[in-house]
Order: C-alpha cells, then structure tokens, then sequence
C-alpha cells in the first residue's frame, strides 16, 4: 500500500504549491496560536483556497475552545487534536478528525485506539513535557504495535533522511512531517520537501 504524505506547518502560499505538485495527500495549518508555525483563521481561509480537489486540508488544534475551532471549519476536511480532548469533543463539529498521541512513557496505544473509535487515524508522535508536539524528535518506533484497531500515521523527527527507514520499520498509513522539510519555522525548503516525497516513493516501490 502506498505510504500517505502530510505536510503540516505550511504558511506560505508557494509552499502549498510546491506540496501539491509533489502530490502531497494532506496539508497541515496550525490554527494552535502559541506555535511559531501558527496561522490565524483568516490567513487560512486565503491558503486553503488555493488548494485543490482531491487534497486534504488538515486543521491543528490544541486544548482550544469550540468557537476558535468553528472559526476555521468551513476551510478544513480533517481536524486534527493535539491535546487532551475527549472523544466526545473531537467528535461535535461534523468533521472527520485524527487524535494526535504523544508517546509518553506507559501509553496504552490499543486503550487509545478503543477510546477513540471515532478517530480517523491515531497520529503518534513524540512525548517532550509541556510541548504539545513538533518536538524534532524521533521516539523508539519499536513501541508501535504491529497492528492497531486504527491506522497509524507517524510524525515526530521525520526528514528525508529517516522516512525510508520510517516506512521500513512501521509500515504507517501515512507520515506527518513538519520540522524536518523547513528552511526555518513555517517556511519549507523546496529541494527538502522533494526529496522526503521522493524517499517515500523510493521506500514504497522496495516494499512492493
């Protein structure tokens, strides 16, 4: 199957281009106010119009009240949350949405594939306290189980350096990559983000 690619942290229009150009399957916006990627509902709704059919538009949020979130729904297809929301929370806003984990010490993974049934994915990705992610920092892959109720998509530290590996150790729905295609905080590098797409590529047609 062929590994999905998420760019997330996109603020720039040309970016957003270049990702689709790449065939990119899903677009991050941070509408989370205290991360140096962060976006405001207005500058989303001028991003995401630029963004094709067939192309997932993928809001971040964290620990936010309802009204920031319904500011935004009318530019997004994915929420995603990357807090300590409920599943019921996640579920109220009519949109399909991802649960972000962030793999601290003892998380139960099949607890939280169970407790979020809902969930169109589980995103997993690095543990650092106080910081809700885009830590730059890999967690040890051998903790995912082999098969969860829920796809995974993973995220923390990837580059192109490492998504081949990625692939070949978790074999993830998709990979969610942020930090490790940027040129500096929410602005990408061309030549960065080609080549993680072309990684995942070189990666996918090994395992055929």
């Amino acid at each position: 199957m062929r590994t999905r690619i998420k760019f997330c942290g996109l603020t720039r229009a040309e970016d957003i281009d270049h990702a689709v150009t790449l065939g990119v399957d899903a677009l991050g916006f941070v509408l989370w106010p205290h991360s140096k990627r962060a976006i405001t509902a207005q500058a989303l709704a001028k991003l995401a119009s630029s963004v094709p059919a067939f192309v997932t538009r993928v809001g971040l949020f964290v620990d936010q009240p309802c009204e920031e979130i319904e500011q935004a729904l009318a530019h997004l297809d994915l929420l995603q949350f990357h807090g300590d929301e409920t599943p019921a929370f996640c579920a109220q806003f009519g949109k399909p949405w991802i649960k972000a984990l962030r793999m601290r010490e003892g998380v139960d993974l099949a607890a939280a594939a169970d407790a979020y049934a809902d969930a169109q994915a589980l995103l997993l990705d690095a543990y650092r306290p106080g910081v809700p992610g885009g830590t730059g920092e890999v967690f040890d892959w051998s903790r995912i189980p082999a098969s969860l109720a829920k796809p995974v998509i993973l995220a923390g530290g990837l580059s192109p350096a490492n998504a081949a590996g990625a692939i070949a150790a978790v074999a993830p729905y998709a990979l969610d990559v942020s930090g490790g295609i940027e040129a500096s905080p929410g602005v990408k590098s061309r030549q960065a983000m080609s080549e993680f797409a072309r990684q995942v590529a070189l990666a996918d047609r090994g395992a055929e």
